[in-house]
Protein backbone atom coordinates (compact mmCIF):
# COMPACT_ATOMS: atom_id res chain seq x y z
CA UNK A 1 0.00 0.00 0.00
CA UNK A 2 1.51 3.40 -1.10
CA UNK A 3 2.35 5.80 2.09
CA UNK A 4 3.04 9.40 1.87
CA UNK A 5 6.27 10.63 0.64
CA UNK A 6 8.63 12.59 2.66
CA UNK A 7 7.00 15.73 1.06
CA UNK A 8 3.88 14.99 1.25
CA UNK A 9 4.56 14.13 5.57
CA UNK A 10 6.96 17.03 5.61
CA UNK A 11 4.09 19.38 3.88
CA UNK A 12 1.59 18.20 6.59
CA UNK A 13 3.72 18.31 9.36
CA UNK A 14 4.02 22.01 8.74
CA UNK A 15 0.48 22.65 8.71
CA UNK A 16 0.05 20.95 11.99
CA UNK A 17 3.19 22.00 13.61
CA UNK A 18 1.36 23.87 16.91
CA UNK A 19 -1.14 20.58 17.36
CA UNK A 20 1.38 18.51 17.30
CA UNK A 21 3.76 19.81 19.74
CA UNK A 22 1.08 20.73 22.05
CA UNK A 23 -0.30 16.97 22.11
CA UNK A 24 3.41 15.45 22.28
CA UNK A 25 4.12 17.56 25.79
CA UNK A 26 1.01 16.40 26.67
CA UNK A 27 1.71 12.73 26.67
CA UNK A 28 5.34 13.80 28.10
CA UNK A 29 3.65 14.74 31.16
CA UNK A 30 2.64 11.01 31.94
CA UNK A 31 5.68 10.46 32.39
CA UNK A 32 6.89 13.64 33.89
CA UNK A 33 7.57 11.40 37.30
CA UNK A 34 10.95 10.26 39.26
CA UNK A 35 9.11 7.30 39.74
CA UNK A 36 9.85 6.54 36.26
CA UNK A 37 13.46 5.61 36.99
CA UNK A 38 12.78 3.40 39.61
CA UNK A 39 10.24 1.01 37.33
CA UNK A 40 10.97 -2.29 35.69
CA UNK A 41 11.36 -2.68 31.97
CA UNK A 42 8.69 -4.58 32.08
CA UNK A 43 6.36 -1.95 34.00
CA UNK A 44 7.54 0.93 31.23
CA UNK A 45 6.70 -1.72 28.57
CA UNK A 46 3.19 -2.26 29.87
CA UNK A 47 2.85 1.58 30.97
CA UNK A 48 3.31 2.39 26.79
CA UNK A 49 1.33 -0.43 25.92
CA UNK A 50 -1.74 1.02 27.46
CA UNK A 51 -0.70 4.60 26.54
CA UNK A 52 -0.11 3.09 22.63
CA UNK A 53 -3.60 2.30 22.27
CA UNK A 54 -4.76 5.83 22.81
CA UNK A 55 -1.75 6.91 20.68
CA UNK A 56 -0.36 4.41 18.41
CA UNK A 57 2.20 6.76 16.78
CA UNK A 58 4.35 6.25 19.78
CA UNK A 59 7.50 4.24 18.14
CA UNK A 60 9.72 3.86 21.21
CA UNK A 61 10.42 4.96 25.05
CA UNK A 62 13.81 4.72 26.65
CA UNK A 63 15.44 7.02 29.66
CA UNK A 64 19.27 8.76 30.18
CA UNK A 65 20.60 9.82 32.71
CA UNK A 66 22.36 13.08 33.39
CA UNK A 67 25.04 12.53 30.98
CA UNK A 68 23.26 11.53 28.04
CA UNK A 69 23.42 7.47 28.54
CA UNK A 70 20.85 5.22 27.74
CA UNK A 71 19.85 3.28 31.08
CA UNK A 72 17.68 0.93 29.73
CA UNK A 73 16.57 -1.43 26.43
CA UNK A 74 14.22 0.86 24.03
CA UNK A 75 10.61 -0.39 24.52
CA UNK A 76 8.78 -0.13 21.42
CA UNK A 77 5.31 0.63 21.10
CA UNK A 78 2.09 -1.73 20.23
CA UNK A 79 2.71 -1.35 16.74
CA UNK A 80 6.54 -1.40 16.40
CA UNK A 81 7.81 -4.35 17.40
CA UNK A 82 10.26 -5.18 14.53
CA UNK A 83 12.41 -2.61 16.33
CA UNK A 84 15.21 -4.01 18.59
CA UNK A 85 14.88 -3.86 22.02
CA UNK A 86 18.67 -2.95 22.55
CA UNK A 87 20.47 0.43 23.09
CA UNK A 88 21.14 0.02 26.51
CA UNK A 89 23.99 2.13 27.80
CA UNK A 90 24.51 4.17 24.46
CA UNK A 91 26.15 7.62 24.46
CA UNK A 92 23.16 9.99 23.52
CA UNK A 93 24.82 13.04 24.90
CA UNK A 94 25.09 14.54 21.07
CA UNK A 95 21.76 14.12 20.05
CA UNK A 96 19.92 17.02 19.50
CA UNK A 97 16.74 16.00 21.81
CA UNK A 98 19.38 15.42 24.94
CA UNK A 99 20.97 19.00 24.45
CA UNK A 100 17.91 20.54 23.57
CA UNK A 101 16.31 19.27 26.82
CA UNK A 102 19.57 19.96 28.88
CA UNK A 103 18.86 24.01 28.69
CA UNK A 104 15.09 23.78 29.03
CA UNK A 105 12.77 22.76 31.91
CA UNK A 106 9.88 22.12 29.47
CA UNK A 107 9.17 19.15 27.03
CA UNK A 108 11.55 19.74 24.14
CA UNK A 109 10.11 18.29 20.25
CA UNK A 110 12.57 17.90 17.74
CA UNK A 111 11.68 18.59 13.67
CA UNK A 112 11.62 15.34 11.85
CA UNK A 113 14.48 13.39 11.20
CA UNK A 114 14.60 9.87 9.36
CA UNK A 115 14.87 7.59 12.70
CA UNK A 116 17.82 4.87 12.37
CA UNK A 117 15.82 1.96 13.89
CA UNK A 118 12.46 2.39 11.86
CA UNK A 119 13.81 3.90 8.54
CA UNK A 120 10.59 6.12 8.82
CA UNK A 121 10.60 9.69 9.28
CA UNK A 122 9.81 10.91 13.34
CA UNK A 123 10.01 13.38 16.01
CA UNK A 124 11.84 12.73 19.32
CA UNK A 125 10.30 14.41 22.38
CA UNK A 126 12.56 14.74 25.53
CA UNK A 127 12.21 16.39 29.10
CA UNK A 128 13.89 16.30 31.76
CA UNK A 129 12.70 14.27 35.27
CA UNK A 130 13.83 15.84 38.31
CA UNK A 131 14.01 14.20 41.90
CA UNK A 132 12.35 15.05 44.79
CA UNK A 133 15.40 17.33 45.98
CA UNK A 134 14.81 19.29 42.98
CA UNK A 135 17.91 17.34 40.99
CA UNK A 136 18.04 16.14 37.83
CA UNK A 137 17.12 12.21 37.58
CA UNK A 138 17.74 12.09 34.63
CA UNK A 139 15.44 12.70 30.77
CA UNK A 140 13.12 10.56 28.94
CA UNK A 141 12.72 10.38 25.20
CA UNK A 142 9.95 9.42 23.21
CA UNK A 143 10.51 8.59 19.34
CA UNK A 144 7.08 9.60 17.49
CA UNK A 145 6.50 7.87 13.99
CA UNK A 146 5.55 11.37 11.91
CA UNK A 147 3.55 9.47 9.24
CA UNK A 148 1.39 7.78 12.22
CA UNK A 149 0.77 11.23 13.76
CA UNK A 150 -0.87 12.59 10.73
CA UNK A 151 -3.05 10.00 10.38
CA UNK A 152 -3.81 10.37 13.80
CA UNK A 153 -4.64 14.25 13.32
CA UNK A 154 -5.92 14.09 10.24
CA UNK A 155 -8.38 10.85 11.40
CA UNK A 156 -7.18 9.00 8.49
CA UNK A 157 -6.69 5.68 10.52
CA UNK A 158 -9.97 4.00 9.87
CA UNK A 159 -9.43 4.85 5.54
CA UNK A 160 -6.11 3.35 5.87
CA UNK A 161 -7.80 -0.08 7.22
CA UNK A 162 -10.37 -0.41 4.25
CA UNK A 163 -7.66 1.02 1.60
CA UNK A 164 -6.17 -2.02 0.53
CA UNK A 165 -9.92 -3.61 -0.23
CA UNK A 166 -10.63 -0.39 -2.11
CA UNK A 167 -7.73 -0.59 -3.97
CA UNK A 168 -8.22 -4.45 -4.96
CA UNK A 169 -11.37 -3.33 -6.42
CA UNK A 170 -10.01 -0.78 -8.49
CA UNK A 171 -7.12 -2.66 -9.37
CA UNK A 172 -9.59 -5.43 -10.93
CA UNK A 173 -11.59 -2.52 -12.40
CA UNK A 174 -8.28 -1.38 -14.12
CA UNK A 175 -7.48 -5.14 -15.44
CA UNK A 176 -11.07 -4.96 -17.08
CA UNK A 177 -10.28 -1.45 -18.61
CA UNK A 178 -6.85 -2.85 -19.82
CA UNK A 179 -8.28 -6.31 -21.28
CA UNK A 180 -11.50 -3.96 -23.11
CA UNK A 181 -8.56 -1.55 -24.48
CA UNK A 182 -6.16 -4.92 -26.04
CA UNK A 183 -9.26 -6.41 -27.45
CA UNK A 184 -10.32 -3.32 -29.44
CA UNK A 185 -6.51 -2.95 -30.39
CA UNK A 186 -6.30 -6.66 -31.40
CA UNK A 187 -10.09 -5.74 -33.68
CA UNK A 188 -8.51 -2.96 -35.25
CA UNK A 189 -5.14 -4.95 -36.10
CA UNK A 190 -7.94 -7.84 -37.99
CA UNK A 191 -9.08 -5.38 -39.68
CA UNK A 192 -5.87 -3.40 -40.61
CA UNK A 193 -4.67 -6.92 -42.15
CA UNK A 194 -8.39 -8.04 -44.01
CA UNK A 195 -7.86 -4.39 -45.54
CA UNK A 196 -4.55 -5.24 -46.81
CA UNK A 197 -5.69 -8.54 -47.98
CA UNK A 198 -8.45 -7.27 -49.82
CA UNK A 199 -5.80 -4.54 -51.56
CA UNK A 200 -3.71 -7.60 -52.32
CA UNK A 201 -6.29 -9.50 -53.89
CA UNK A 202 -7.31 -6.52 -55.90
CA UNK A 203 -11.19 -6.73 -54.53
CA UNK A 204 -13.60 -4.34 -56.11
CA UNK A 205 -15.33 -3.64 -52.83
CA UNK A 206 -12.66 -1.95 -50.74
CA UNK A 207 -13.75 0.58 -48.33
CA UNK A 208 -12.02 2.75 -46.13
CA UNK A 209 -11.57 1.48 -42.97
CA UNK A 210 -12.61 4.43 -41.04
CA UNK A 211 -13.44 2.07 -38.38
CA UNK A 212 -10.29 1.29 -37.56
CA UNK A 213 -9.27 4.62 -36.47
CA UNK A 214 -12.41 4.62 -34.12
CA UNK A 215 -11.52 1.34 -32.60
CA UNK A 216 -7.81 2.68 -32.02
CA UNK A 217 -9.23 5.68 -30.66
CA UNK A 218 -11.67 3.90 -27.95
CA UNK A 219 -8.63 1.23 -27.12
CA UNK A 220 -6.51 4.91 -26.50
CA UNK A 221 -9.12 7.00 -24.75
CA UNK A 222 -10.08 3.64 -22.40
CA UNK A 223 -5.96 2.67 -21.77
CA UNK A 224 -5.43 6.10 -20.78
CA UNK A 225 -8.69 5.97 -18.38
CA UNK A 226 -7.47 2.11 -17.12
CA UNK A 227 -3.82 4.44 -16.17
CA UNK A 228 -4.87 7.54 -14.67
CA UNK A 229 -6.96 5.24 -12.34
CA UNK A 230 -3.75 2.66 -11.44
CA UNK A 231 -2.13 6.12 -11.19
CA UNK A 232 -4.06 7.66 -8.95
CA UNK A 233 -6.10 5.06 -6.95
CA UNK A 234 -3.42 2.30 -6.64
CA UNK A 235 0.17 3.37 -6.88
CA UNK A 236 0.12 6.89 -6.01
CA UNK A 237 -0.77 7.62 -2.49
CA UNK A 238 -3.92 10.05 -2.25
CA UNK A 239 -4.63 12.95 0.15
CA UNK A 240 -8.32 13.45 0.17
CA UNK A 241 -7.86 16.81 1.72
CA UNK A 242 -5.87 18.09 -0.68
CA UNK A 243 -7.62 19.98 -3.66
CA UNK A 244 -5.27 19.34 -6.16
CA UNK A 245 -5.82 16.04 -6.11
CA UNK A 246 -9.36 15.87 -7.38
CA UNK A 247 -8.77 18.26 -9.29
CA UNK A 248 -6.42 16.50 -11.32
CA UNK A 249 -7.79 13.18 -11.50
CA UNK A 250 -11.12 15.19 -12.74
CA UNK A 251 -8.84 16.90 -15.10
CA UNK A 252 -6.93 14.07 -16.87
CA UNK A 253 -10.41 11.97 -17.04
CA UNK A 254 -12.20 14.95 -18.97
CA UNK A 255 -8.73 15.34 -20.97
CA UNK A 256 -9.13 11.37 -22.27
CA UNK A 257 -13.28 12.13 -23.20
CA UNK A 258 -11.96 15.10 -25.31
CA UNK A 259 -9.11 13.41 -27.07
CA UNK A 260 -11.42 10.33 -27.93
CA UNK A 261 -14.89 12.82 -29.19
CA UNK A 262 -11.91 14.83 -31.03
CA UNK A 263 -11.12 11.79 -32.67
CA UNK A 264 -14.54 10.50 -33.36
CA UNK A 265 -15.54 14.14 -34.70
CA UNK A 266 -12.53 14.43 -36.87
CA UNK A 267 -13.40 11.37 -38.73
CA UNK A 268 -16.86 12.28 -39.12
CA UNK A 269 -15.53 15.16 -41.14
CA UNK A 270 -13.57 12.83 -43.33
CA UNK A 271 -16.13 10.72 -43.56
CA UNK A 272 -18.72 14.08 -44.78
CA UNK A 273 -15.97 15.05 -46.97
CA UNK A 274 -15.15 11.54 -48.85
CA UNK A 275 -19.51 10.66 -49.44
CA UNK A 276 -21.46 13.99 -48.49
CA UNK A 277 -24.79 12.01 -49.60
CA UNK A 278 -24.14 8.92 -47.21
CA UNK A 279 -22.81 10.83 -44.04
CA UNK A 280 -24.26 14.27 -43.20
CA UNK A 281 -21.49 16.69 -41.74
CA UNK A 282 -23.80 18.21 -39.67
CA UNK A 283 -23.36 15.95 -37.10
CA UNK A 284 -20.15 16.39 -36.95
CA UNK A 285 -20.23 20.23 -36.65
CA UNK A 286 -22.42 19.27 -33.58
CA UNK A 287 -19.69 16.93 -31.97
CA UNK A 288 -16.97 19.73 -32.73
CA UNK A 289 -19.47 21.93 -30.59
CA UNK A 290 -19.76 19.35 -27.91
CA UNK A 291 -15.60 19.29 -27.88
CA UNK A 292 -15.46 22.87 -27.60
CA UNK A 293 -17.87 23.22 -24.76
CA UNK A 294 -16.27 20.07 -23.13
CA UNK A 295 -12.50 22.37 -23.56
CA UNK A 296 -14.40 25.66 -22.72
CA UNK A 297 -15.48 24.05 -19.36
CA UNK A 298 -12.49 21.88 -18.31
CA UNK A 299 -10.43 25.83 -18.53
CA UNK A 300 -13.26 27.36 -16.65
CA UNK A 301 -12.65 24.35 -14.06
CA UNK A 302 -8.86 24.49 -14.41
CA UNK A 303 -9.05 27.92 -13.79
CA UNK A 304 -11.33 28.42 -10.60
CA UNK A 305 -9.82 25.18 -8.78
CA UNK A 306 -6.26 27.02 -8.99
CA UNK A 307 -7.53 29.76 -8.05
CA UNK A 308 -9.59 28.49 -4.63
CA UNK A 309 -6.27 26.66 -4.28
CA UNK A 310 -4.21 29.84 -4.24
CA UNK A 311 -7.03 31.68 -2.03
CA UNK A 312 -6.76 28.93 0.63
CA UNK A 313 -3.20 28.92 0.93
CA UNK A 314 -2.51 32.55 1.13
CA UNK A 315 -5.77 32.58 3.72
CA UNK A 316 -3.47 29.98 5.57
CA UNK A 317 -0.37 32.10 5.28
CA UNK A 318 -2.66 34.99 6.99
CA UNK A 319 -3.23 32.51 10.32
CA UNK A 320 0.12 31.64 10.49
CA UNK A 321 1.03 35.24 10.33
CA UNK A 322 -1.56 35.75 12.79
CA UNK A 323 -0.59 33.22 15.45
Amino acid sequence: MPKMSHINVLEKYDEHHDAIHHLLSSILGCFHHERVFNQSQKDLSRFLNSLSRYYPFISILYLLDENGKQICKNIPGKKFRAIFRKGEGLDRSKRPYFLSAIKSDCPVITGPYLSSAGRRLCLSASTKIYDEHGDTSGYLVLDIDLDGTLNFFTGENRRIYFEPYFKVVYTLIVIGLFIFSFVLLYSSCVQVINFFTAMVKKSDDIEIPFQIVVYLTLALAIFDLGKTILEEEVLLYKDLSEHNSTRRTITRFIAAIIIAVSFEALMLVFRAALDHEKYDITNAVWVILAVSVLLTSLAIYGYLGSKSETLLQSSKLNIKEKQ
